[in-house]
């Protein structure tokens, strides 16, 4: 499967006539070409896109999927995507475009046309953290941790209606060795259980994050820049094991997990994620 990534946004660089210009920026997800191309703000458009993605395919095939990390870069991408026949993925994991972005505002600096505004190349505005839905919440959760040699064998295989488990993600691909502990968080949803999977799952989760404050809280982040509050508490035992996942991350390059399931007999599962730190993929 081919699988390239693209921002398409403006820069902080204008035209001869004062007009913003925009820049499409186009790798390979492993880094095996990248192209650059400039459109002033007024013709920054799908059908603009989709002639430069063709132009791209003159050298080498259209890819199966385009990653797009960027909310506004999105709705575009997919239009000028769609008549290809390309599928788009939103995804915060595009580390290689993201390094090549960053390369690529010292260049800007450079440039005679350069604005001098700020300009940050993978930074995202992100919304508040919103309380998780009433209706989905279960009825108790925890901190865990599984060792990471057991993290494939224990889930891998079983029935679990929902199992996210990326190979980009696994343990050996990062180089995790077996006997470290990846932290984890296990909600017991009840009855709500498939109901909050199937949520999860349409949001899409990225990461959980522990914040310290007065309470404590346990964010979720998904999507390309959403944010959950999955919970709030000043259990000083329940912020000693916090400070635990959050030292864990360290040793597990960032890999963590979400569990759902019914109850804790360990019987059934409604779904699992393999997730990592956003400090882990370029922000």
């Amino acid at each position: 499967m081919k699988v390239w990534q693209a921002d398409f946004y403006r820069r902080p660089l204008q035209d001869d006539a004062g007009h913003a210009l925009w820049e499409l920026v186009v790798c390979g997800a492993a880094g095996e070409f990248h192209v650059e191309a400039f459109c002033s703000q007024p013709a920054a458009n799908s059908a603009w896109l989709a002639a430069q993605l063709q132009a791209i395919a003159d050298d080498r095939p259209l890819p199966d999927i385009i990653q797009v990390f960027r909310p506004q870069s999105l709705s575009l991408i997919e239009a000028a995507c769609k008549p290809l026949g390309i599928a788009v993925e939103p995804t915060r994991r595009t580390p290689t475009l993201k390094h090549w972005l960053q390369q690529r505002a010292e260049q800007y600096r450079t440039m005679a046309n350069y604005t001098g505004q700020p300009y940050a190349p993978v930074e995202l505005e992100k919304p508040p953290p919103a309380p998780l839905p009433e209706t989905l919440w279960g009825e108790r959760w925890r901190f865990a941790a599984i060792d990471a040699g057991d993290l494939v064998p224990v889930f891998q295989h079983r029935p679990i209606p929902i199992l996210e488990m990326p190979e980009a993600l696994l343990p050996l691909r990062l180089n995790v060795p077996s006997t470290v502990a990846v932290p984890g968080v296990v909600i017991d949803g009840g009855r709500q259980s498939m109901q909050l999977a199937r949520w999860l799952q349409q949001v899409r989760p990225v990461s959980l994050t522990y914040i310290p404050g007065e309470p404590d809280g346990l964010i979720l982040e998904a999507g390309l820049v959403d944010r959950w509050i999955v919970a709030t508490f000043d259990d000083r035992e329940v912020a000693a094991a916090a400070q635990t996942f959050r030292e864990r991350l360290s040793a597990s390059q960032g890999l963590h997990f979400l569990l759902v399931q019914p109850d804790d007999t360990g019987v059934t599962y409604s779904g699992l994620w393999l997730l990592q730190s956003d400090r882990q993929i370029g922000h």
